[in-house]
């Protein structure tokens, strides 16, 4: 199984991104765009994960130790390389707090961190084919420098488990984590 831990969006952040979306998206504009459905912060990517690895993970996940904290989403953004379009997180003390206890949790189960910092973002779009550099350029000048979106308080995070097919992923949801003092 494919897993990794994330922090679920607020409906209103959800409704806010879909509308920039929809405004954004045409069907010729060389993206595969994202699902609302699928719309999450990342904590942590974990990848193939035996169910020994994942039961581990259940109990070091319990382990962690957070309230629930105000999440602020940041105007949209660009990985260039990649050719990812986002909506970037602010990173509050919380946050980064909690995504460090989620990869110490995980390391006693053998999951090693990325070497890159954390930076928190919702994919909304990925680049299809060779042209990202084109594709990219067309989609920054559509967009608004005064694009807002609401915060949200964080209540939980969640291990969640991957499936991938030709028109995207799929996410389920494995198992959820309370943010409060336990």
């Amino acid at each position: 199984m494919r897993l990794f831990i994330g922090i679920p969006l607020a409906t209103e952040v959800i409704d806010a991104l879909e509308a920039l979306s929809q405004r954004l998206k045409s069907a010729d504009d060389g993206f595969r765009w994202s699902s609302p459905q699928s719309w999450h912060i990342t904590l942590q990517f974990l990848g193939e994960t035996s169910e020994a690895a994942s039961t581990c993970l259940s109990e070091q996940l319990k382990e962690v130790r957070s309230t629930p904290f105000y999440v602020r989403i940041d105007g949209p953004g660009f990985f260039d390389r990649a050719g990812v379009f986002f909506a970037g997180v602010s990173v509050a003390p919380e946050l980064s707090k909690l995504q460090k206890q989620v990869v110490v949790a995980t390391a006693h189960c053998g999951f090693v961190a990325e070497d890159r910092p954390f930076y928190p973002h919702i994919t909304l779009a990925r680049a299809k084919g060779g042209a990202r550099t084109r594709v990219l350029r067309q989609l920054k000048t559509k967009i608004k420098d005064s694009e807002t979106f609401p915060a949200f308080t964080a209540h939980e995070f969640l291990l969640y488990e991957a499936f991938l097919g030709s028109g995207g992923s799929r996410y389920e949801v494995r198992q959820r984590f309370p943010l409060a003092d336990r």
